[in-house]
């Protein structure tokens, strides 16, 4: 396994605007280069935004990068407000946003909407969008046009691509090549549950095991500024993150990655509703139980209702004024 490691690991080889048509959610895009050459925006304030410069600083100081997914304006505050690095416009809208059982029958246009949502609410981090099922698998054309929409119209920095298929690999390079971050995922490809049978972990044989590091160090060289890990072994992220030049962000992948993610819902433990517990990983940490606190919530508002004592007059402002007519 260390052999096969070692004769792969190779070093690899990385639009704000003043046009008045451009929409006014689109925010200053954070890979845009720090010593600009070119007049335009000033440099951008480190200490303000994060960048890719920014997360290269952090991997190589060993400083964990934090992911986390949002979706919307509410949740694109938290993110901001925690100072989380990188927020994640996630297919996973598709479960725990939209009540499907997979991520496949989210739209485009629907992961759209949730971009423009969260750019609007997350200013610090750097926003990551995911490419939706069926709008990048036909050819590297189209996976270049959608991460143009996704950029354009979503308002995101950068966008993440699922799988290690040739064609997965060209798309990506020909994303880079377009001008486009792109961040890769291996391991569980929640995408490919068709072909893989299931949401099932990879890499727990060493054939496995090597095809992932093998896709991780294929996805570097196309030019990946980083690369999701997903249920896979600890010892595998482990080797994917030592002979890799990029961070690595783990989810259910132990805890040697160069970062983590978890989905916003799981961690927060908003999950009493019977479809999130059915869709909530074994590798989630509930840092919360924010579920509860909202059951609670509502249902102390339905008693208040009905038994009259909301509004009351405490939260009935409104007075007749007698000096008008």
């Amino acid at each position: 396994m260390a052999a096969i490691l070692r004769r792969f690991s190779k070093p690899y080889t990385t639009l704000p605007t003043s046009n008045p048509k451009i929409p006014n959610y689109l925010r200053r895009m954070s890979n845009m280069p720090e010593d600009t050459v070119y007049g335009g925006p000033k440099p951008q304030n480190p200490d303000e935004r994060v960048t890719l410069t920014t997360l290269r600083k952090k991997h190589r100081k060993g400083e964990a990068i934090t992911m986390v997914t949002a979706y919307d304006y509410p949740s694109a505050v938290h993110l901001d407000t925690a100072g989380i690095d990188i927020a994640l416009v996630g297919d996973s809208a598709s479960m725990v946003v939209h009540g499907h059982d997979t991520t496949l029958p989210i739209t485009l246009e629907e992961m759209l909407m949730h971009c423009r949502a969260v750019a609007r609410g997350a200013k610090r981090p750097l926003l990551v969008g995911d490419l939706a099922f069926g709008t990048y698998e036909s050819s590297s054309q189209q996976a270049v046009d959608t991460a143009v929409r996704v950029l354009k119209e979503g308002g995101m920095d950068a966008i993440k691509l699922e799988g290690g298929a040739p064609s997965r690999i060209s798309a990506a390079k020909h994303i880079v090549e377009a001008g486009i971050a792109v961040m890769g995922h291996v391991g569980l490809t929640p995408q490919a549950i068709s072909v893989l049978g299931g949401f099932r972990p990879q890499g727990r044989n060493v054939l496995s095991a090597v095809k992932v590091v093998e896709t991780a160090l294929a996805l570097q060289e196309a030019g990946c500024f980083s690369v999701v890990l997903e249920c896979v072994p600890a010892p595998v992220a482990a080797a994917a993150t030592s002979v890799l030049q990029i961070p690595t962000i783990g989810i259910g992948a132990g805890p040697f990655c160069s970062g983590q993610v978890l989905v916003y819902h799981d961690l927060l433990g908003m999950m009493q509703h019977p479809h999130h517990a059915k869709v909530t990983p074994k590798f989630c940490k509930q840092f919360a139980q924010i579920g509860e606190g909202i059951n609670k919530a509502l249902s102390d508002y339905k008693q208040e209702v009905e038994n009259r004592s909301f509004p009351g007059v405490t939260y009935s402002p409104y007075k007749i004024n007698p000096a008008r007519g």
